[in-house]
């Protein structure tokens, strides 16, 4: 438990600083950091323009793991957790995604980031824009999955459970910018945020037994039959 901690905290504080610096930049209007997003967001829009059909495959990513179904996703996983009697895994997976979700939001108004306005845009979206809701919700869902599903992954599916899980949360960042609504910042201070929830809540998670949580997941034992 201790180990699990001291690992948690580290990996808390290694995406907290990089995400503190970013919201500071972004709120000072730093125009290096201005500069650099908004090439990046021109020269991206200029190929989602001469690109519609991949245009339109980031959009229904973007779509499909949008914060809601991601949400809906992280449910089904803390009622199916809930019905196995893993209720503090349940309790874990509904406070990481509530925590995290909550704290986007707030993050949100506190900054008050304007998203980008492009003349002839393929996408629109409502709201401020820092941090990436769909980025910081990508990263949460993907952290909760791995951490909860590994137990129950043999040793050569675990490398492709944090592979899906990384290309979900990559992926999923980069469509909003592909598609103009959000700032490459933004989306980076998503995924920032994001793991640093789950690295928080996993630290104050009660673990039960001491095996590294990158190989075994939160609950070894989540893949031990349960006596009916």
């Amino acid at each position: 438990m201790k180990r699990l901690t001291t690992v948690s905290a580290a990996l808390a504080l290694m995406v907290l600083v990089p995400f503190a610096l970013l919201a500071v930049l972004v709120t000072g209007d730093w125009s290096p950091l201005h500069t650099l997003d908004a090439t990046v967001t021109s020269n991206l829009h200029d190929w989602a323009l001469t690109h519609p059909h991949l245009t339109e495959a980031n959009l229904w990513w973007s779509a499909i793991f949008s914060p809601n179904p991601l949400r809906v996703a992280a449910l089904i996983l803390a009622v199916w957790l809930y019905r196995r009697h893993a209720r503090r895994l349940a309790l874990w997976v509904v406070t990481t995604m509530t925590v995290g979700g909550l704290l986007g939001i707030l993050l949100k108004l506190l900054i008050g980031r304007h998203r980008p306005d492009l003349l002839d845009p393929v996408a629109r979206a409502a709201g401020f824009s820092f941090p990436s809701g769909h980025a910081l919700n990508a990263a949460l869902t993907a952290g909760v999955f791995v951490l909860v599903l590994l137990p129950l992954a043999r040793d050569g599916k675990r490398l492709l459970l944090w592979t899906a899980a990384a290309v979900v949360t990559v992926v999923t960042g980069l469509t909003r910018i592909v598609i103009g609504v959000h700032w490459t910042s933004d989306v980076v201070a998503g995924w920032l945020l994001g793991i640093a929830v789950v690295a928080i809540t996993a630290a104050a998670f009660p673990r039960l037994r001491p095996e590294p949580i990158v190989e075994e997941g939160l609950e070894p034992d989540l893949a031990e039959p349960r006596a009916r």
